[in-house]
């Protein structure tokens, strides 16, 4: 009988370094989705430099950990936090965020509803 899995697009049973799971691509934004269900979604991300995501609300909380380079966000009306490898931040659900890259960027999203 085989094993259930809940994440998905990566090998089970290595070790991985995340940042290398997700290629940047010139003029895109590459993902790979690690866990999607109706409560939770994992997704790892790269921007190249000055790609981004359009402000836009979510229907869950929405943290953000960064593995590389660095991005600017908004959340609501609070100054745009600049971000840089290491560090993470929580988009509340339901308020309007989005992202630009300062730099080549990749993040790890996790979005709990």
């Amino acid at each position: 009988m085989e094993k259930r899995k809940f994440i998905k697009n990566i090998p089970f049973e290595e070790a991985l370094v995340m940042k290398e799971l997700v290629t940047y691509e010139e003029g895109r934004v590459v993902s790979r989705t690690l866990v999607q269900r109706d409560n939770l979604t994992m997704t790892l991300f790269a921007f190249d430099k000055g790609e981004g995501i359009s402000t836009h609300s979510a229907p869950g909380d929405a943290m953000v950990y960064i593995l590389d380079g660095k991005v600017e966000i908004s959340i609501g009306d609070n100054p745009k936090l600049l971000l840089e490898a290491g560090q993470t931040t929580v988009m509340p659900a339901d308020i309007p965020h989005g992202l630009e890259a300062v730099e080549n960027f990749k993040m790890l999203l996790i979005l709990v509803k």
